[in-house]
């Protein structure tokens, strides 16, 4: 679900109201539910909020790109034995990721 609402937050390309993002993913989510799981976003730092009337307009901090970073870097600070997590990562990359992952690490952002 908050892929979903992310989604629509994206593509709107303005703040929204929990009534508007409802209206926006067209599934048959009450608002309180849309409201409650744009609040937990909220808490991940994921979306910002706006005053809106008597509630709050959302927009997403980040970028899909951004986001997969952010999750990804929470997964990995949650483990203890992080060379392990990230060994096991780059093993299993593509050859062109890793030679990505490589330019990327040697300061060549293209």
């Amino acid at each position: 679900m908050e892929s979903t609402i992310l989604a629509a937050l994206w593509a709107a390309g303005t703040p929204l109201t929990p009534g508007q993002v409802q209206r926006a993913v067209a599934t048959e989510l009450a608002r309180t539910t849309v409201t409650t799981i744009l609040s937990r976003l909220y808490e991940k730092g994921a979306v910002t909020r706006s005053r809106s009337g008597r509630g709050f307009a959302y927009t997403p901090t980040e970028d899909v790109a951004g986001l997969t970073a952010r999750r990804m870097h929470s997964e990995l600070r949650k483990e203890q034995d992080r060379g392990t997590v990230l060994a096991r990562f780059v093993s299993q990359l593509t050859d062109e990721d890793e030679r990505l992952l490589r330019d990327l690490l040697d300061g060549d952002t293209r």
